[in-house]
């Protein structure tokens, strides 16, 4: 029977990384992804480190620190890689049927742990200037790339104009959404989305396209 010292040492040498298959690449982004949403999950926004998502992935900190410097890249990055493609927005065949697709789903991705990156990213953004420099040069733009989607194809149908509608109105759909998320919490209701789509997004297309 093993004693004490050689079962720890089986013990730490199943628990060491380095005695895992090596992951690379796709594969190891992805499990870091994975269990940075976890983490997210579990501990929220503020609770989370690098070390236990490292832990977590059964992967060491330097490849982590080795393409995120800290955990508003990684975390950022985590998000994006959930997001929907903002070129394949849910096709409906109406201008309002895509908007409220597109809002929903973003219902959905805020009910979850998304929702708290974004609720842990902008009090970092409000406390530290540096963290708000951090989130805004490792942004993406997806959002407002969605709805000019969303708007390219409905001018195609003819519903708007798309070169009269700028990005300061393109923009206010998701704004609105993150304001009630924020002042209210999750989930968004459905009545809401409906709301800025029929009470505000629709109405300032149009008004804008000169319909």
């Amino acid at each position: 029977m093993p004693n004490d010292n050689a079962a720890h040492a089986a013990a730490g040498t199943a628990a060491d990384h380095r005695k895992r298959p090596r992951r690379r690449g796709d594969a190891l982004n992805a499990a870091i992804f994975e269990a940075t949403l976890a983490e997210l999950a579990q501990a929220g926004y503020s609770g989370l480190t690098m070390e236990r998502v490292a832990e977590r992935a059964r992967a060491s900190k330097a490849s982590l620190y080795r393409r995120w410097p800290g955990k508003v890249e990684l975390v950022m990055d985590a998000v994006y890689h959930v997001l929907p493609d903002p070129e394949a927005a849910t096709a409906t065949g109406s201008l309002r049927g895509d908007l409220l697709a597109m809002l929903r789903n973003a219902a959905d991705q805020l009910a979850g742990p998304a929702g708290y990156a974004i609720r842990g990213l902008l009090s970092d953004a409000l406390r530290d200037p540096e963290q708000a420099a951090q989130i805004r040069a490792h942004a993406r733009g997806n959002s407002l790339r969605t709805v000019r989607e969303i708007v390219r194809r409905a001018a195609e149908r003819g519903e708007v104009d798309a070169g009269a509608i700028t990005d300061r109105q393109l923009e206010t759909g998701h704004a609105l959404m993150r304001f009630h998320f924020l002042t209210h919490g999750a989930p968004v209701p459905d009545e809401i989305v409906t709301g800025i789509v029929d009470e505000v997004v629709l109405p300032l297309f149009t008004a804008a396209s000169g319909e």
